[in-house]
């Protein structure tokens, strides 16, 4: 099913030599890495993954997390949607809530979970974490089934001030 998507395409800036995975993780560094040419490998620079709460200093020992999982999208409705649009969503760089550096340590102890069986070690990130679940769910019009949606309305009780903001993906 993952081979479903197109995942790590050329991104927003083709020409610059680095695909999704490698603009992901330019974008969220806290301390700029260096960049090498050909293939974009990133030397030095800072993250911070906000799952976890852990500081990381090489871009090897982060993941880029699709929020909402291949596979949970696919069981949402991706499953009839074009190559193309999966490969849009799996690449979706127009907003900040779909794709996140985070350790590669709780990326895979998140795998295809929803948030009613896992949420990230940092409590911190809770309400960041099932609001951006939401935005995105609803970005790209994904359905969630009773136990998300129950598990999701729990949490929203604990985050008065959130608010879901998102645009429709095209």
């Amino acid at each position: 099913m993952r081979t479903a998507f197109k995942h790590w395409n050329t991104s927003l800036l083709p020409d610059d030599g680095c695909n999704t995975r490698s603009e992901v993780l330019l974008e969220e560094a806290v301390e700029q890495p260096e960049i090498a040419a050909p293939g974009c490998k990133l030397t030095g620079g800072k993250w911070f993954s906000p799952y976890d709460d852990t500081w990381v200093t090489a871009a090897s020992g982060l993941d880029v997390d699709h929020l909402v999982p291949l596979a949970e999208s696919w069981d949402s409705g991706a499953s009839a949607w074009t190559a193309k649009r999966r490969e849009a969503y799996a690449n979706d760089q127009d907003t900040p809530t779909s794709l996140i550096a985070v350790t590669a340590k709780s990326n895979r102890a998140k795998a295809d979970k929803d948030p009613a069986e896992w949420l990230p070690p940092a409590a911190t990130y809770h309400c960041a974490y099932v609001t951006g679940w939401v935005e995105t769910k609803l970005r790209w019009d994904l359905a969630a089934d009773d136990r998300e949606r129950e598990a999701l309305l729990g949490l929203a009780e604990d985050c008065p001030g959130a608010t879901v903001s998102y645009e429709t993906a095209p």
